[in-house]
């Protein structure tokens, strides 16, 4: 009587220990840490309040924006904004040299602006990781041919080339978002080339080697997923960059063409008005800065979460 006792406190026992963590807990558990050393920085959940904000704006448009962005009103030319005498609140952010409602053209320009940047960094990122996983894993002379590529474009001021390769494919706003995706690119074949070459050697890679792995599965499965770190907060970071070289391709006008409700090309419609009209380029202007300064703290926070020796205490 006193064995079947003992199993049963054995059992009772064994039920209170708390079982191994599946898979999905131990991600968990990670996300909690991340989102723990990214609050941290207080900049970067401001800017993480901020960049969702205009997402959200973007994604509304049609509901938020009080006007068509290309109605055109010749009776309210040139109009102050709500808060200056002149102003009405029909157009509380003023209106253009033609009468278009510039709180309409930022609300619907938050789209473009983060469509550009969301086309160009997937496009930088998925050829640069390509061309980067293949010129860390080859080496050799296929390794020299594509490094001393990405050396020849980042020599160039990249507002340049991205000038020159829209002057090439022609002005509009899918040219301008392909030069500046080619221009970012090397960035990324750089950094996924390093970090290639500082996992290739590890001995997770070995194993999964001596295993029968292939080189595809050895680069895009075993080793790929340990170099995304640093990815993501380039890709974050670029994303400011694609919004800003967008905006001043726009401004030059070879990037997006009037009447698109684009901030760059705002921008440059509304130049010659900036002495008698100065709402026409500081309202467009301040959207650029806000985005893209919300963008540049997110990537800090992300770099503080990601990588260990950024992390504090």
């Amino acid at each position: 009587m006193s064995h079947i006792q003992a199993q049963e406190s054995a059992s009772q026992v064994g039920s209170m220990v708390p079982t191994p963590t599946p898979e999905g807990g131990v991600r968990g558990q990670m996300l909690r840490e991340f989102w723990y050393y990214f609050s941290e920085n207080k900049g970067a959940v401001l800017g993480l309040v901020v960049f969702s904000i205009v997402v959200f704006v973007a994604l509304f448009a049609p509901i938020l924006a009080p006007h068509n962005p290309a109605a055109q009103n010749r009776d309210a030319l040139l109009l102050p904004p709500v808060f200056m005498e002149g102003g009405r609140w029909a157009y509380a952010l003023g209106t253009d040299a033609v009468g278009r409602d510039i709180l309409s053209r930022l609300i619907y320009g938050a789209r473009y602006s983060l469509f550009i940047g969301v086309f160009v960094v997937t496009i930088s990122v998925s050829t640069g990781i390509v061309i980067g996983m293949i010129a860390g894993y080859m080496r050799g002379f296929v390794d020299t041919v594509i490094m001393r590529l990405m050396d020849i474009i980042l020599a160039f001021p990249s507002l340049l080339l991205a000038l020159v390769l829209v002057a090439v494919l022609g002005p509009g706003l899918t040219n301008a978002m392909i030069a500046i995706a080619l221009v970012l690119q090397p960035h990324f074949v750089r950094l996924t080339r390093a970090s290639v070459m500082a996992e290739k050697e590890r001995e997770y890679v070995t194993a999964a080697r001596v295993a029968g792995a292939g080189p595809l599965r050895l680069m895009f499965r075993t080793i790929l997923p340990n170099c995304l770190g640093p990815l993501i907060v380039q890709a974050t970071l670029s994303f400011s960059n694609a919004i800003l070289d967008a905006a001043a391709l726009g401004f030059l006008g070879m990037g997006a063409q009037p009447p698109t409700p684009e901030w760059g090309t705002m921008l440059a419609e509304a130049q010659e008005f900036v002495l008698r009209a100065w709402w026409v380029v500081t309202f467009p202007g301040l959207a650029i800065l806000v985005t893209v300064l919300a963008i540049n703290l997110i990537g800090d926070g992300l770099r503080d979460a990601i990588d260990p020796k950024m992390r504090k205490g």
